[in-house]
């Protein structure tokens, strides 16, 4: 990451501080949350995907090898069936916990559409749109409201002035090394 000069801010202000550079900071920071949003669904939509795909071709498999007659089953015949059923259930598991980052993907999204509405807000009231007091509680009320560490270090480098292409790149590292930490499973996620 390039390095910045200390520049103004809500919680530095100084001759240079803007609301115009507080507004584009702000709109950074939504851009990088949905660009995130929208990778991990895809990255759960395709996992969903080839579950139930897998899924699908294992039932196949057990229904065509399953015996003719019942009490004519084939000892080799019953382990496979086990098996195919063992790699179903795994199957299904994999699919739950796409379905429970399809869950953060849409509190990430209502958390973008609260933020975006708060600023709405700021940026329509005259009296705390020229107020450095007003940005810098909005800022800390969207800081305080982010339950993913990710989240708060992507927020810190937005308001540092990173850009979305730096932001992204600390977000997937940090979300990369955490996930390598928790054996791929990355944040914990209660389904829904």
């Amino acid at each position: 990451m390039s390095q910045r000069a200390a520049s103004s801010s809500s919680e530095r202000p100084d001759l240079d501080w803007s609301q115009v550079k507080e507004t584009i900071n702000m709109l950074t920071l939504a851009v990088s949350q949905v660009e995130c949003t929208m990778s991990d669904g895809e990255k759960s939509i395709t996992e969903l995907t080839e579950s139930f795909t897998f899924i699908a071709n294992q039932l196949k498999e057990v229904i065509d090898e399953s015996p003719a007659k019942e009490g004519n089953e084939d000892t080799s015949e019953l382990q496979s069936m086990k098996l195919s059923a063992a790699d179903i259930h795994k199957q299904i598991m994999n699919a739950i916990i796409a379905f429970q980052f399809y869950d953060r993907l849409t509190q990430r999204l209502d958390h973008v559409k609260r933020d975006l509405g708060w600023l709405s807000e700021l940026v329509s009231d005259p009296q705390q749109l020229f107020n450095p007091s007003c940005w810098s509680k909005l800022q800390h009320d969207i800081m305080s409201n982010y339950t993913m560490e990710e989240e708060r270090i992507m927020f810190q480098h937005i308001m540092d002035g990173a850009t979305v292409e730096e932001a992204l790149a600390i977000y997937q590292h940090h979300f990369t090394e955490k996930a390598d930490e928790d054996d791929g499973s990355g944040d914990e996620i209660e389904l829904f």
